[in-house]
């Protein structure tokens, strides 16, 4: 099956939000090897003016995958996950990711570009606090192989 071109300018609502707990930041930072002690005590957080523990900044990604997953669930989008190379994550904040906060992800396929069989399809997915603070946005380029290849 073939990416549609008519998935450029597609956009997917806000789904479930995501609950930011301490163990999942505590974990992240371990896993990613972020060694910032206001990633694993409240105290560090909070002399940095933080209400609790701050995320490391790809910490977004969870979220945004979150949302990816739309694109990639929608069967006519043509996506076989399978045949899919990630080739590029950016990360702009607008503020701190921190425990307690309650997100959500509005994803926008912003382009989708024929390459060989395949297609290169770009996703920006805005990221909110549920009270519509924005939090981060994220762009990702997803390369979905042709058959071919």
């Amino acid at each position: 099956m073939t990416i549609d071109p008519g998935l450029q300018g597609r956009s997917y609502p806000a789904g479930d939000s995501y609950s930011v707990g301490r163990e999942a930041i505590r974990d992240f930072a371990r896993a990613v090897k972020a060694t910032h002690p206001a990633h694993y005590d409240v105290a560090a957080a909070e002399a940095l003016g933080h209400a609790d523990l701050v995320a490391p900044p790809t910490f977004a990604i969870i979220v945004a995958q979150r949302a990816d997953a739309q694109l990639i669930g929608d069967p006519s989008a043509g996506i076989d996950f399978s045949r899919v190379v990630h080739a590029d994550q950016r990360f702009v904040h607008h503020r701190p990711i921190v425990a307690g906060d309650e997100l959500v992800a509005e994803l926008h396929v912003d382009q989708v570009r024929a390459m060989g069989g395949g297609a290169m399809i770009t996703t920006r997915a805005e990221i909110s606090r549920v009270d519509g603070v924005r939090t981060a946005t994220t762009t990702s380029s997803l390369l979905v192989r042709g058959e071919d290849q």
